[in-house]
């Protein structure tokens, strides 16, 4: 596990909005390090999808198992996840056998027209399916925005097959389980849970060095009762979030349980007191200030959880 010990060392260093590429040379924004043994991903950057960036904002993992790669995440763009091939195919000849989509977020699944030329079969939660199908249109003119030349070849495709609690899936040296332990970010957010190396790659129901957006209609008291459930039940030793660098599950508890439950905290003490939607945005989050994104994130998140809150 140095490797790991390596990294958690080297994300002060590294983990930052204000770098706006890592890896000039590809259209990734960094290059692909081993997290544990046969364990990669390509860390995206904390900062918002940018040209700079082309859309990598997000991690993009692989798991070479012996008899097959599984990646997980197809990256926002066709691009990407042919960048993020091109890096499988230094590591290992192995082919590629399955892709997972973490969520039905255009960083999990624009990308997925690549992988399915190739004939690779895509997974996906049911919820993460439909809500892509839903918002595919905007996410690919978003890209097209930001991305310009990068979004070249992106078509946008749901994934091939649907779970809807579980999948477990023996291939190689690991046992792989795909799991959506309840409400969180998004609809249908997807966890990859390797039980015999204590690792999950968590998706965005997990945040540390970002802070974590809050959607209209995410049910952020429902977060809170998934990671203090199911999530803490596995209390996984190694966590690769959705965004940001490996880590560890305290770490990610630090900076998302425990985040949604002080702002639920400062949203309820402002409903309390009387206030009004307007005042609702500039509760105190002074401790997350740090976080990248805070500027982006902060008073929506605070506006998001005052209509939640104002009906419970």
């Amino acid at each position: 596990m140095r490797a790991l010990a390596l990294l958690l060392l080297a994300t002060p260093a590294f983990a930052s909005e204000d770098i706006p590429d890592q890896y000039p040379q590809s259209v990734l924004y960094s290059k692909p390090v081993e997290v544990i043994p046969h364990v990669f991903s390509a860390i995206g950057a904390t900062a918002p999808p940018t040209y700079e960036n082309a859309g990598h904002n997000n991690n993009l993992s692989f798991i070479v198992t012996g008899d097959g790669v599984v990646v997980v995440n197809s990256g926002a763009s066709y691009l990407l996840a042919r960048a993020l091939h091109d890096e499988i195919k230094i590591v290992t000849d192995q082919p590629v056998k399955l892709v997972i989509n973490e969520n039905g977020q255009g960083h999990a699944m624009l990308g997925n027209n690549y992988w399915i030329e190739q004939g690779v079969p895509v997974l996906a939660h049911e919820d993460a399916a439909a809500e892509f199908e839903h918002s595919s249109g905007q996410g690919l003119i978003a890209l097209k925005a930001y991305a310009r030349e990068n979004a070249e070849g992106t078509d946008p495709m749901g994934p091939t097959e649907t779970f809807t609690d579980k999948r477990e899936i023996t291939m190689g040296d690991f046992r792989i389980e795909v799991l959506h332990l309840g409400p969180a970010h998004s609809p249908g957010d997807t966890q990859v849970w390797l039980p015999d190396q204590g690792l999950m790659i968590a998706g965005d129901i997990a945040f540390h060095e970002r802070m974590p957006p809050i959607f209209e209609g995410t049910c952020t008291s429902c977060w809170i009762e998934t990671w203090e459930g199911p999530l803490t039940e596995l209390s996984p030793t190694y966590i690769i979030p959705g965004h940001g660098h490996p880590t560890n599950f305290a770490q990610v508890t630090r900076y998302t349980r425990d985040y949604l439950v002080y702002l639920r905290g400062k949203v309820g003490e402002h409903l309390d007191a009387g206030g009004d939607l307007a005042g609702a945005f500039y509760v105190d989050q002074s401790p997350y200030a740090h976080l990248d994104t805070f500027e982006e994130l902060a008073t929506k998140n605070a506006g998001v959880v005052f209509a939640e809150m104002e009906f419970e």
